[in-house]
This record gives C-alpha cells, sequence and structure tokens, in this order.
C-alpha cells in the first residue's frame, strides 16, 4: 500500500509582503527541517522516493531535512505553493478587500481570497484554481501508482488543499487547515484501492520537547 507523507517547508520570511521575498528559510527554519531529519533517522524512517516543489524554500527544507539520504531528490513544480500574497493584491484592487493587518485578520480574509478563486472571480491570477487542483491530482496520482513509502516536501497551501479534496471540506473549513498547519510539520496519506485516506496531520513530534517547544511556529 502506498504512503505519502507530506512536509510542509521550515519557517520562511515572515516580514514578507510577496512570494519572492517569502520565498527563504528563516536560520529557524534551518533548523526546524534538522530536526525533522533527525527524526526520521532516529525513528527508522525510510523513504524510497523523495520529491520537493521547486521554491528555494522547499528545496533547502528537503536538503537540511537529509532528504537525499534516502533517496535521490526530485524538484517537481506540481508541488510549488498557490500565489496567496498576489490574489490577496488583486482582491483588494477588484474588490476592496483591505489586505489582513494582523494574524486574526487572516481567519476571515483567506476564506474570503479562496472562495473568490475557486469561483473564477479574481482576474489575471497566476494560476486559476481549476489549474491549481490539477497539477497536484496528477502528481499525487503518479505517485499512488507506485509502491514504497513517498516523500514530498511542499508548502501549506499544497497540503490543505489535498486534505480539503480527501475529507471533502467547504471552502470555510480549506481555509482554517492552512491556517493550522505549522512549519515542518507531518502529514501522511494512505492510498488504499486507489484513494488517498488522511492517516496523519500537522504532526510536530520533533518540536515536542519543552526544549524546542519555541521552534513551534505558522509563520
Amino acid at each position: 500500500m502506498p504512503h505519502i507523507t507530506l512536509v510542509r517547508h521550515g519557517q520562511a520570511n515572515a516580514m514578507a509582503k510577496d512570494e519572492t521575498g517569502y520565498d527563504k528559510l528563516s536560520d529557524l527554519g534551518h533548523q526546524q527541517a534538522r530536526w525533522l531529519g533527525e527524526h526520521f533517522e532516529a525513528t527508522g524512517e525510510r523513504f524510497a522516493r523523495v520529491y520537493s516543489g521547486t521554491l528555494h524554500r522547499q528545496v533547502d527544507t528537503a536538503r537540511s531535512m537529509g532528504a537525499e539520504r534516502h533517496a535521490p531528490l526530485v524538484q517537481d513544480a506540481r508541488l510549488n505553493e498557490l500565489s496567496y500574497f498576489t490574489m490577496a493584491r488583486l482582491m483588494e484592487e477588484q474588490h476592496g478587500l483591505p489586505l489582513p493587518a494582523t494574524r486574526e485578520a487572516y481567519v476571515t480574509h483567506l476564506p474570503q481570497v479562496f472562495g473568490a478563486w475557486e469561483r473564477d472571480e479574481i482576474a489575471n491570477t497566476p494560476e486559476s484554481y481549476a489549474d491549481f487542483t490539477a497539477r497536484i491530482d496528477a502528481l499525487l496520482e503518479e505517485i499512488a501508482q507506485s509502491n514504497g513509502r513517498a516523500l514530498l516536501v511542499t508548502s501549506g497551501g499544497v497540503i490543505a488543499t489535498i486534505i480539503r479534496r480527501v475529507l471533502n471540506l467547504d471552502v470555510q473549513g480549506w481555509a482554517h487547515i492552512a491556517l493550522t498547519i505549522m512549519n515542518s510539520s507531518v502529514h501522511r496519506l494512505h492510498v488504499l484501492h486507489g484513494y488517498p485516506t488522511l492517516a496523519h496531520f500537522n504532526a510536530i513530534p520533533h518540536l515536542e520537547h519543552r526544549d524546542r517547544q519555541f521552534a513551534q511556529t505558522h509563520l
């Protein structure tokens, strides 16, 4: 039975205002990844296939984890993140939705952006919702057809979208899942008769010790 392990990248540039500025791991992000790699080694976790997106924060997380000790790293752009910063700016320009000024404001902002994107109500987005989900589905289908454990290092929006489709969540649930996904967190899918099922969500065993709880971050 194929097992798919999804890992969100480590902490990136939390002060960024656009996709380019965000795409850099912080020192803590590298450390989170190293601790996760050490956890996998200590528990005997092995992967037959290793993938990441092509974004710097995804590739650097995989490398700081030591993922290439398991298998050669395959960089696949289908694991790249959705363009949230760009869509938020377009929502402000086209629909007058202010950019969130606090973390709490994201709780209402994100569902509005996601909902408008899914309904194709944002003009000139870098990618449509249909195209975004199609590329993710295509990659998962390819991986599910092969045996052995697969490790995918990606981003929170990709992970949230996969979980949304597995659990059939509405837009509100999809956005709230996205907001809870922690840096360097682990999520597992088991593929049963061709259908993915969620086995683990948002696990951070490498950050549970009291000396590491400061490293439990969302941004």
